[in-house]
């Protein structure tokens, strides 16, 4: 397929992870609007038409279990969109564990096959995971959802139940499931949005939407909207960008790569931080 058709979704089931609000819901409609059938999974009520929506608690392996067993397949494409933010009990299993499970269950059953694609939403607060390599290697050793809930548990990892470190796990994964994946034909990769107007980051409004402040300030730009996120994932899941895998996409208007080119000085704070890590 080439051409405008390959940015279509005609005769495809796609399933939205955590599509009821935000950058998931924004995917799902652009979705239905290429022509898909949507099925949505996601602990809040679906305010817009889909084909299908069904409540799930992402920290309960059985009831995702119970979920994917009554979406059937097949699925064409899988967008991992839930996510909370640190203070949420059980947030890596919400988080990462919960996604983690539904992709490998899904690809290993063959339910997603040859052609298909998954995508995550990450964060630009995963950049950087390379200075966690030894202990994500250790948590993506685990072989299935309740071994990672028992690694996350352990008293000297109890630490790493946090928003940043739950997105560094999600940008090793996708690089390192490139390979595998493709060897069954599925591609995956992940979108690292900066500051985007959506429900989760207004609730935390002084550091999700104060990060990159400055920079909004000095290029008259303002945050990013979900439309944008999901449709950049709506891409990277269509046969357009059949070529594209175990890729983190960043999406932020040019803040990290002017900032790491030197073209332009980031602020105080977390961006600091950020850009050290990476330097």
């Amino acid at each position: 397929m080439s051409g405008i058709d390959a940015f279509r979704y005609d005769g495809k089931r796609v399933l939205v992870v955590g599509g009821a609000s935000g950058m998931g819901a924004a995917a799902a409609k652009t979705v239905v609007e290429l022509g898909g059938e949507v099925i949505v999974l996601d602990y809040a009520p679906v305010e817009f038409e889909v084909k299908e929506s069904i409540q799930v608690d992402l920290r309960d392996k059985a009831a995702v279990d119970a979920a994917l067993d009554q979406v059937g397949g097949p699925i064409h494409a899988v967008f991992s969109a839930a996510g909370v933010a640190d203070g949420t009990p059980g947030l890596m299993k919400i988080n990462f564990i919960a996604h983690r499970h539904i992709a490998e269950r899904l690809v290993n059953e063959g339910t997603i096959g040859k052609g298909g694609a998954i995508c995550f939403i990450s964060s630009a607060a995963g950049l950087g995971w390379e200075t966690e390599s030894e202990s994500i290697g250790s948590l993506l050793a685990t072989p299935d959802f309740e071994s990672a809930v028992t690694w996350i548990e352990q008293e000297e990892n109890v630490f790493r139940d946090n928003y940043m470190y739950s997105k560094q796990v999600m940008n090793t994964y996708v690089a390192r499931q490139a390979f595998p994946f493709i060897q069954k034909g599925v591609r995956i990769n992940a979108i690292c949005p900066g500051p985007t107007d959506t429900p989760l980051a207004r609730a935390n409004e002084d550091l999700w939407l104060g990060f990159g402040q400055d920079w909004r300030d000095a290029t008259g730009t303002t945050f990013g909207q979900p439309e944008e996120m999901g449709d950049t994932m709506a891409f990277l899941n269509s046969d357009a960008a059949r070529g594209i895998s175990g890729v983190t996409l960043i999406i932020d208007g040019g803040y990290l790569m002017s900032s790491l080119a030197g073209s332009y000085e980031p602020g105080t704070g977390v961006a600091q931080f950020l850009f050290g890590k990476l330097g």
